[in-house]
């Protein structure tokens, strides 16, 4: 006797989608339960359940094997939801299905953060859904005609279009708060609306457009260094325990600074582009939208004017330095349309001293400083993106002797990740000085800017000592000296750039 189609499908179906509504319920923080959502996100929720299921179903041709493997990835996606909100303070969204690609390619920069635990949760349930899809079932195509199997699967396809057709005419609204979008409307809902956000036109007017940006005060040209270091921000704010000379130069240079002080910045714990873009840009993270998440996936390809931009156009040399691949971010592609005429990338640096498993910052250093040395009368904008201090930082061991060079008190248990951090921070500091050396031979006016692009990500550590509020620390320096201390000074990292053209002479200030 042949089957039926619904009957053999629509069991699967309607079990599996339960499940994943309990599934959602584990993520951090929660949805709210289905009943209290707005109805058109239900209706997107049902919607691409039932279209990825057909899609599965037309590939497998098992009901509970394309079920059950929707299941699985949609508990793996919940896993690294829960895994970058504890680290990142941030759930899963759209513009991070991109990330997947890059795990693979730069695994130690990801997969340390999933956890064992939920590596292998994620790969029982993947084995569980082939070993009850193969075995427990046969081919739908061997159980009933293909025409009435491709007939059910067209009328699946096209509920769940007509389900998402409805859902979407009601434009649900997303205020860019993650956390707050994904507990309103559910995840695969809040997933959709971020991609669907991402498609409309956006076009902020930048800072650094002509002819606003003309310039306003009579000034030679000046050398421009600036440092975007990773994860730097000054830790001594969080323990009193550390040793006050493990920044002693940034101190140094913060004592003679034009400006410093402390920066809030557009990340926490990774997703430096946000950082990056907003200090290059001078654009919010509210003029942005969704494209605030990662800028360097649509919106700056269209060509965006920046501090670079500006630069170049008044005669100066761009370069970007960074030890690290340039596909990275997909930033050999994004660069060139945002000022930049050099990228300089690891392949500059082989046979380079390591510290950890990156290369160091003083091997940075001297790389800038030799650019700085070679330079010719063309005034040259130097761009300097760090990479030792960028961890995991669990994943490299406390060296003999690290606990007296750093502490003056030693932290309380479970500190360690503080330890291996203060150990690249003072090679971070020891950047800084170096930098400060070069700049201080050169004949003619140059300018440093240093600024951290989030903090660190240490959940033991806070912890233990407590959360930082995310904002790192900036100063601005120049080589001809600046009379009198500076009083600090609290900026948003996209106020920086157009600080430092104004510090320089190149921009009027803004009344």
């Amino acid at each position: 006797m042949r089957d039926s189609f619904w009957p053999a499908v629509l069991p699967a179906l309607l079990i599996s989608g339960g499940l994943a509504l309990l599934v959602e319920r584990l993520l951090k923080p929660p949805p709210l339960a289905c009943w209290r959502r707005p109805v058109a996100a239900l209706a997107i929720h049902l919607g691409l359940w039932l279209w990825f299921a057909n899609v599965l179903l037309l590939l497998l041709q098992r009901p509970v094997f394309a079920a059950s493997s929707l299941l699985a990835g949609f508990l793996f996606v919940v896993l690294v939801s829960n895994a970058k909100a504890h680290s990142l303070h941030e759930p899963f969204i759209f513009q991070d299905f991109e990330y997947f690609s890059d795990a693979l390619r730069h695994p130690r920069l990801y997969m340390p953060f999933l956890g064992a635990a939920r590596a292998l949760l994620s790969l029982l349930a993947f084995g569980l859904a082939i070993v009850a899809g193969l075995s427990i079932e046969d081919s739908l195509l061997t159980r009933m005609r293909s025409e009435e199997f491709l007939t059910g699967a067209a009328t699946l396809a096209l509920a769940g279009l007509l389900l998402i057709g409805f859902g979407a005419r009601q434009k649900l609204a997303v205020g860019f708060d993650a956390a707050a979008d994904l507990r309103r409307l559910g995840l695969l809902t809040a997933l959709w609306r971020y991609g669907e956000e991402e498609q409309l036109p956006c076009h902020p007017a930048s800072p650094y457009e002509q002819p606003a940006c003309a310039p306003a005060l009579a000034a030679g040209p000046a050398t421009l260094v600036v440092v975007q270091s990773e994860s730097f921000f000054d830790p001594r704010r969080l323990f009193s325990g550390i040793r006050r000379d493990v920044l002693s130069e940034f101190d140094s240079l913060r004592t003679g600074a034009i400006c410093h002080g402390q920066l809030q910045v557009a990340a926490w714990g990774a997703n430096t582009v946000r950082t990056e873009f907003a200090f290059l840009s001078g654009l919010s993270a509210e003029s942005l939208g969704v494209h605030r998440f990662n800028p360097y996936r649509r919106f700056a390809r269209q060509g965006v004017a920046t501090l670079a931009t500006f630069l170049r156009h008044h005669g100066y040399r761009t370069i970007c330095v960074h030890p690290y691949a340039a596909s990275f971010y997909s930033r050999h592609e994004v660069f060139p349309q945002i000022g930049f005429d050099e990228f300089i990338d690891i392949r500059a640096f082989t046979g380079a001293v390591r510290e950890g498993p990156y290369v160091s910052d003083m091997a940075v250093a001297e790389q800038v400083a030799a650019l700085l040395e070679k330079a010719a009368s063309q005034p040259l904008f130097v761009f300097v993106i760090t990479m030792e201090n960028h961890g995991p930082l669990h994943l490299e061991r406390v060296a003999p002797g690290d606990e007296e060079r750093f502490y003056s008190a030693v932290p309380s248990a479970g500190c360690e990740e503080l330890t291996i951090y203060l150990r690249h921070l003072a090679n971070a500091d020891r950047m800084a000085g170096r930098l400060r050396a070069a700049i201080e031979e050169l004949p003619d006016p140059a300018y440093l800017c240093w600024f951290g692009d989030h903090v660190p990500i240490m959940p033991g550590v806070y912890r233990a000592l407590g959360v930082p509020d995310g904002r790192t620390d900036y100063l601005i320096w120049c080589n001809g000296g600046f009379p009198g201390a500076p009083v600090p000074r609290e900026l948003r990292v996209e106020q920086l750039g157009g600080l430092i053209l104004q510090r320089m002479g190149l921009l009027a200030a803004r009344q």
